[in-house]
């Protein structure tokens, strides 16, 4: 499962950790570099995170099959939703998620395409959904780490030390072609990722866009490390937490798990006993 990737359905299923405050990191004196000196210190924290998540292991995983339990919240911090998911991933851009104990509820992506079983049956994915999904992707911590920091164009710059969550961490900061600020607190006992933030702007009221996710709890598997709390927010309201209960690795994932005709045969399952209940 990728350390963070926004649930579609409804809009309800972020991911996300125990939320904490912090404030904006400010190189001490004396740790003003050059710009060069800047992205290779960069780089080199990076490269410190990603042998601390697995190394090869990390960076080669094939697929991960996750069951937990994930929360959502409304505008005003109140708990609006609150579900059992089982989710399945094949990298690269492979997803597949079942909600509730029943999974009456279910979402799979497949590259460019997508599709909703609910209690009206199969439909296809919105286009929003799909283009909201691109862009998770895009700012997704696994997919940075794994793909895009060798993105040509992708700026490195080191943001230096500071308290984050109670640890000491390093701040790490990229741009990409299209704009975004991507950060990461990297805590530097373990080197593991503790904090990520996307700044962005609204396109329509050009407003600053500050989305964050906290990743704590820890726990290695297969040797790979995984957070088993992780949490969002936005412009500083939760937005959503997320559960992990087991975890399993490289298990060998079928491409037609991620098929719409996958969830046709599901529907044929269980949309007689939906349609009983409506």
């Amino acid at each position: 499962m990728r350390l963070m990737r926004r649930s579609i359905w409804l809009g309800l299923f972020l991911a996300g950790a125990v939320l904490a405050g912090g404030t904006t990191p400010r190189p001490q004196t004396g740790q003003v570099l050059l710009p060069d000196q800047s992205a290779a210190k960069a780089k080199e924290l990076l490269q410190q995170a990603i042998q601390a998540l697995g190394g090869d292991e990390y960076l080669n995983l094939k697929d991960s099959t996750c069951i937990g339990r994930v929360s959502a919240f409304g505008h005003s911090g109140e708990v609006i939703g609150y579900e059992k998911f089982f989710d399945y991933t094949k990298l690269p851009d492979k997803e597949r998620t079942e909600f509730s104990s029943k999974r009456t509820i279910i979402q799979v992506f497949n590259g460019d395409h997508g599709w909703i079983m609910d209690r009206g049956g199969v439909q296809d994915a919105p286009e929003d959904s799909l283009a909201q999904r691109k862009d998770d992707m895009e700012k997704g911590i696994d997919d940075i780490l794994r793909y895009r920091i060798k993105d040509p164009g992708m700026i490195f710059r080191y943001a230096g030390p500071d308290i984050v969550d109670l640890k000491e961490s390093d701040w790490v900061e990229l741009v990409d072609k299209e704009g975004r600020t991507i950060r990461f607190a990297l805590d530097r006992l373990t080197h593991l990722p503790i904090r990520k933030e996307v700044i962005t702007r609204n396109p329509n009221t050009r407003l600053r866009v500050r989305e964050a996710e906290f990743y704590s709890n820890y726990h290695p598997i297969q040797n790979l490390q995984t957070p088993f709390q992780v949490a969002s927010e936005r412009n500083g309201l939760k937005t959503s937490q997320l559960f992990i209960e087991e975890c399993q690795y490289n298990t060998g994932l079928d491409d037609s798990l991620f098929t719409k005709e996958s969830l046709d045969e599901r529907w044929k399952k269980v949309g007689k006993k939906e349609k009983k209940r409506k």
